[in-house]
């Protein structure tokens, strides 16, 4: 599966944006003020989507691929779809299907307390990773090693928070650790903002990693961990994920594959398609 805009520039069926949308809004029998509204835009704003005069939002295109029940490729790639749709949040994988992936998070629960023990071993006492800031490293951490390698590393679920994604279960599971032993919490402060920090009162076990996977996340540690928790709130707030999501919904994993060139990690090629 290729990136989205990669192939919007070498499709040789890509149509005019305009005609894309509207040749769907037909099919569905909708008229353009219908649609506005069911978009929640202006009819002035929906027209200048249609005809090309104005740049469709994220946002958009995501309430546009819902409404139509096709891919986001459908209307990014600007081609009708050839073959049934289906929508990304709603499609089941089946275990009857071993060819395509399962997008229902696999918690790892021993697994994660190794990556989160190794990330403070690696990054928490450094001033900024709070967190806010570690709710996101396990985010990119989680979905851009799915991306790359088309299988889960912790495999965590993520709902969509005002500040960007959130592990659902990191407050019972860092309680947990605490009690166990394995790490501490602490308040603090960060130009004058509370926040809490943990540290690490054991070693990580490696043994649960692979090579790969302790390399991959030394990466996004590099990428990642020197930037603020505003910083990677934004950034991830261009993510296909969070943007595919519904206020605080799970986010699905198989969002990843289509992805923007900003936040994609994968370097997709022609035979992806």
């Amino acid at each position: 599966m290729s990136n989205l805009f990669d192939r919007m520039k070498r499709s040789p069926y890509t149509m005019d944006m305009d005609s894309v949308i509207k040749l769907l809004r037909e099919q569905h029998s909708f008229s353009q003020e219908e649609l506005a509204q069911k978009l929640g835009v202006s009819r002035q704003s929906y027209i200048k989507y249609e005809n090309g005069t104005a740049e469709l939002p994220l946002e958009v295109v995501r309430k546009l691929a819902a409404i139509f029940e096709v891919d986001y490729s459908c209307i990014i790639d600007n081609k009708m779809p050839v073959e049934p749709s289906y929508d990304i949040k709603k499609t089941e994988r089946r275990s009857e299907q071993p060819d395509i992936r399962i997008s229902i998070p696999e918690n790892n629960i021993e697994k994660f307390k190794q990556v989160f023990l190794y990330i403070l071993a690696k990054v928490g006492a450094r001033p900024n990773v709070g967190q806010t800031v570690l709710y996101k490293l396990l985010y990119f951490i989680d979905f851009d090693y799915y991306e790359l390698y088309e299988k889960q590393l912790m495999g965590l679920s993520y709902i969509k928070n005002t500040f960007g994604p959130t592990p659902v279960d990191f407050a019972k599971l860092s309680k947990q650790m605490a009690k166990d032993g394995l790490v501490e919490e602490v308040k603090t402060e960060f130009y004058k903002h509370e926040m809490t920090k943990y540290l690490p009162l054991k070693e990580p076990n490696l043994t649960l990693l692979s090579a790969q996977e302790l390399e991959f996340i030394d990466s996004e540690l590099e990428k990642h961990a020197g930037k603020t928790a505003t910083e990677l709130s934004n950034f991830s707030h261009k993510d296909i994920p969070w943007i595919g999501a519904k206020d605080k919904e799970v986010l699905d994993y198989e969002a990843v594959f289509y992805r923007t060139p900003e936040t994609s990690v994968r370097a997709y090629s022609e035979e992806d398609d």
